[in-house]
């Protein structure tokens, strides 16, 4: 009896070690797998990659993470051009930036409406009342924009510049024509006008006059229009004898104090 309860316990044994196994191992093929899949791949690319050891998996879609971020870091799609190193703005690009947030704190720069494009063609010179008026202007932003939008992006600014600088310089060909409408605007900015002055009116000169103020308001101010001070708001007390509005006021000391003039003998 007794070694066939130990044979039933060797058994039982050996059937849970074996359970707690198979999970391991279902995991251990299923990675197997994914190496040899991985590997098919990366030999139908490299035939001469036979002496070349099997990355994992993990390490391989770590890889392709990391590829995707520097990419999108640097602004450029996985395989372009120039993948590598960052984008450089234009001097057209960039003063196209500046008319396209100039009185909009929510603009991005990347689209611009009409009135910030009729102020870039007026401040850069662009309009010049003769070949290109505002009209023009006006005309070939809705030519170039989308039926659905308002606004006109980077490319379709170029090619707007273009339109308007085949009519400006007729005599030239039309890459010579754009290139000095690119002159006329690469490096500028917004100009900003200066403060508006006050419209002067007869209603504001009447009310600012002092001399023509009465009562206690015509007493804060000299013949001159400066104001008294203190002098001007309180009543101060005039200790010096004469009686207030005396017109001879100090002729008696000039007259006392005059020096006397040498007579002849």
């Amino acid at each position: 009896m007794g070694t066939a309860e130990s044979t039933k316990r060797k058994l039982k044994s050996a059937n849970s070690s074996t359970l707690q196994k198979e999970p391991n191992s279902c995991t251990s093929m299923a990675d197997h797998k994914a190496n040899i899949d991985d590997f098919k791949v990366q030999t139908a690319k490299h035939p001469n990659m036979s002496t070349v050891p099997l990355r994992p998996h993990n390490d391989q879609s770590r890889d392709r993470t990391s590829k995707r971020l520097s990419t999108e870091s640097n602004g450029t799609s996985e395989g372009g051009m120039g993948s590598s190193t960052p984008v450089e703005v234009t001097a057209l690009e960039e003063s196209f930036r500046r008319f396209a947030i100039h009185g909009d704190t929510r603009a991005t720069g990347k689209e611009m409406h009409g009135k910030n494009w009729s102020k870039l063609c007026k401040d850069c010179g662009v309009i010049d009342g003769k070949s290109i008026t505002l009209t023009d202007v006006d005309i070939v932003f809705s030519k170039v924009k989308k039926k659905s939008s308002r606004n006109i992006t980077y490319d379709e600014f170029k090619v707007a510049l273009g339109e308007l600088a085949r009519k400006k310089y007729k005599e030239k060909t039309g890459e010579e024509a754009e290139a000095e409408v690119f002159k006329l605007i690469e490096g500028k900015a917004p100009v900003i006008a200066g403060v508006t002055r006050a419209v002067a009116s007869p209603t504001v000169s009447r009310l600012t006059d002092t001399s023509k103020f009465t009562g206690s308001h015509k007493e804060r101010f000299d013949p001159t229009g400066r104001g008294k001070g203190k002098a001007g708001r309180e009543d101060i007390v005039d200790t010096s004898g004469y009686v207030s509005g005396y017109k001879h006021r100090g002729s008696y000391e000039k007259k006392v104090n005059k020096p006397t003039e040498g007579k002849p003998m």
